[in-house]
């Protein structure tokens, strides 16, 4: 198992639900290879010194415009580590549960908030189902969100954050 670099990158990630209880996923791929492609939450690395409830609610908004989104606990928590645009990525994550009062018709990238390299490798953006999540046969990350989504959904959020296995790609 390759080890992973002392610095690693702190993450917030959003596990955003619309009323109807669908999770929004953004749909990523490698820059230049957009058969190499998976579905993630929204989020990104912390600037400067904010926190991580900031970060992610700064990285929900420059990614899809969605600023009505109330912020709730830290679901989750992992580690990884994953190519990506010539770089290795060792990053912790913590994956906060958030919900948005907006019926989400349509997902909607935000092109003006991404950076060069998000706008160079993330396609779209989708509402899922529990269902239609535990049947797809894309790759999502991290790897167990069907089952992590719908234990979320029959037994509320965690009274602590979970820690996921460790996911070296």
């Amino acid at each position: 198992m390759p080890e992973l670099g002392s610095e690693l990158r702190k993450v917030a990630r959003v596990v955003l639900l619309d009323p109807q209880d669908r999770l929004l996923l953004l749909h990523g791929h490698q820059p230049g290879d957009s058969a190499d492609d998976w579905w993630f939450t929204p989020g990104g690395g912390l600037e400067g010194d904010e926190t991580r409830e900031q970060a992610a609610l700064r990285e929900l908004a420059e990614e899809t415009g969605i600023t009505d989104a109330e912020l709730g606990p830290v679901l989750w928590r992992r580690i990884c580590s994953f190519p990506f645009d010539g770089r290795r990525w060792d990053q912790d994550e913590w994956y906060f549960l958030a919900r948005t009062a907006s019926p989400a018709a349509h997902a909607v990238i935000n092109e003006e908030g991404l950076t060069d390299l998000e706008r160079r490798s993330v396609a779209g953006a989708r509402w899922w189902t529990y269902a239609e999540l535990a049947e797809a046969h894309e790759t999502v990350y991290p790897t167990r969100l069907a089952e992590l989504l719908n234990r979320l959904l029959v037994e509320g959020p965690p009274s602590r954050p979970l820690d996921l296995d460790t996911e070296i790609v």
